[in-house]
C-alpha cells in the first residue's frame, strides 16, 4: 500500500493529461458567457465571438485556417468522421490502415467499410512497429479510390512517422491522408499548411485540457457535408452547441502547450531517459517496444517489457497498489483483462510483461526514484 503522507505517482499521461492550473481559470471565466452563439443577441453575438476567437486560436498554432478547423467532442468522433466522410463524400473505396492503429480508428474502419461497401487493408509492420511504405506504393499504385489512415505518434510504443514522407506518398496517387496526431498535437510543432495531410484530429484531454472536446482538421481542398445533423453549426458539418467552455479552454491548454513546448520537452526528455537507465539497471533483461527508446518516439512514453516480473500476474494492480499508475498490456495478460493488440502485431508470440510509461510535464526526479525504488524492491521479493 502507498504508505501515509506519500502522494500516488501518476505516469499514465499518454491516456489522459490533468488540466493546466490557467486551463481552469480560463474554464471558471468562460462560464460566464453562457449564451447560445448561434443566437443573434448581444448575449449570443459575445458568445460566438469567443467561439470563433477560440477557433483561430487553434488555427495558429497549427499554420492553418480557422475554417479548416471543425470542433467535436474527441480524437474518437474526429477520427470516425474523418473516415466515414472519406467513404461517403470522397468516395473512396479502399481504406488502408496498420495494425497498430488506436481502436478509434481499427474499429471505426471495420464499421464504415462495411456501411460503403469498401475494403480495408492493413499494412504489415515490422518487430519494430515501422509500416511497410512499399507495400503502401505498391497498394496505391492500382489506382483504387483510397483513403491512407496512419497515425502520427502510436499511443502504446510511441513510435512516430513522418507525415509529409507517407502524405507524399498518398498525394502521388491521388489517395487521401488521414492521421491521428492525438498524441502529437501539442507536443510537437505543427504546420498543416504546408503538410500533405488532409484529415487530422486532436483530443483536448492530451495536451493539459479538458475532455470531452476535441477537433477535426478538414483541409480546405475537399469538398465534404454534414457528418451530424440538426443545425448548421461548424459550417454545417456538425450539428449541436458548441461548448464554448471546453473549447475556450482547449486552445488555452494549446496556446501553453505551445509557448512552453521546448522547456517541458527537456524536462520530459531528461525524465525519460533516467528512468530507462533505472530500469536497465534493475532489470538487465529489460528491453524497448517499438521505437520508443530512440529518436523516432513520442518523448513522452516509454514502453518496456520486463521478462523477471513475468510471474506477477497482477503486475499493474500490484503497482497501483503501492501508489504507481502506469498502463500496460501485452500479447497474453500484464494486468490487464486482455492483451495489447499493438505489441501483439509486433510479434504475436510476445509474453513478457509490459508496462507502459507515459511522463508529463508535472512529473519529477524525485517522483522517478520513487518508482524505481518500487520496482527495485519488486524485483527483490522475486529474487
Amino acid at each position: 500500500m502507498v504508505s501515509p503522507g506519500l502522494k500516488p505517482i501518476y505516469l499514465d499521461n499518454a491516456a489522459s493529461t490533468p488540466i493546466r492550473q490557467e486551463v481552469k481559470e480560463e474554464m471558471l471565466r468562460l462560464m460566464d458567457w453562457h449564451a447560445n452563439p448561434s443566437s443573434t443577441h448581444s448575449f449570443g453575438r459575445k458568445a460566438k465571438s469567443i467561439l470563433e476567437a477560440s477557433r483561430k486560436s487553434i488555427a495558429k498554432n497549427l499554420g492553418c485556417l480557422p475554417a479548416e478547423i471543425v470542433l467535436c467532442s474527441g480524437g474518437t468522433e474526429a477520427d470516425n468522421a474523418a473516415i466515414s466522410l472519406a467513404l461517403r463524400d470522397l468516395k473512396v473505396k479502399r481504406i488502408i490502415t496498420c495494425p497498430t492503429e488506436h481502436h478509434a480508428v481499427l474499429h471505426a474502419t471495420d464499421k464504415w467499410a462495411k456501411a460503403f461497401d469498401a475494403s480495408v487493408v492493413l499494412l504489415r509492420v515490422d518487430a519494430q512497429g515501422r509500416p511497410n511504405l512499399q507495400q503502401l506504393e505498391n497498394l496505391l499504385a492500382d489506382g483504387i479510390p483510397s483513403l491512407v489512415s496512419i497515425m502520427h505518434g502510436n499511443n502504446e510504443i510511441g513510435n512516430l512517422i513522418d507525415l509529409k514522407e507517407v502524405g507524399d506518398i498518398c498525394h502521388k496517387h491521388q489517395a487521401y491522408f488521414h492521421s491521428d496526431t492525438v498524441q502529437t498535437v501539442g507536443h510537437f510543432p505543427m504546420r498543416l499548411d504546408e503538410l500533405p495531410v488532409d484529415f487530422a484530429t486532436a483530443s483536448s484531454h492530451k495536451f493539459y485540457g479538458p475532455k470531452g472536446t476535441g477537433f477535426l482538421f478538414v483541409s480546405r481542398r475537399l469538398k465534404v457535408s454534414s457528418f451530424i445533423t440538426g443545425g448548421a453549426q461548424e459550417r454545417g458539418l456538425r450539428g449541436g452547441t458548441e461548448n464554448i467552455v471546453n473549447v475556450g479552454a482547449m486552445a488555452k491548454a494549446l496556446d501553453l502547450a505551445y509557448q512552453n513546448l521546448e522547456s517541458e520537452r527537456q524536462h520530459i526528455e531528461s525524465l525519460k531517459a533516467k528512468l530507462w537507465q533505472g530500469l536497465e539497471e534493475i532489470f538487465p533483461k529489460a528491453y524497448t517496444n517499438g521505437l520508443c527508446g530512440s529518436s523516432e518516439s513520442l518523448y513522452t512514453v516509454l514502453s518496456v517489457s520486463i521478462p523477471e516480473l513475468s510471474e506477477d500476474s497482477m503486475l499493474l494492480f500490484n503497482l497501483d497498489l503501492k501508489g504507481i499508475a502506469v498502463s500496460g498490456g501485452s500479447a497474453c495478460s500484464s494486468g490487464a483483462l486482455q492483451g495489447s493488440h499493438v505489441i501483439a502485431a509486433l510479434n504475436p508470440d510476445h509474453t513478457d510483461p509490459v508496462i507502459r510509461f507515459s511522463i508529463g510535464k508535472d512529473n519529477s526526479e524525485e517522483e522517478i526514484d520513487r518508482c524505481l525504488a518500487v520496482l527495485k524492491e519488486m524485483a527483490l521479493q522475486r529474487a
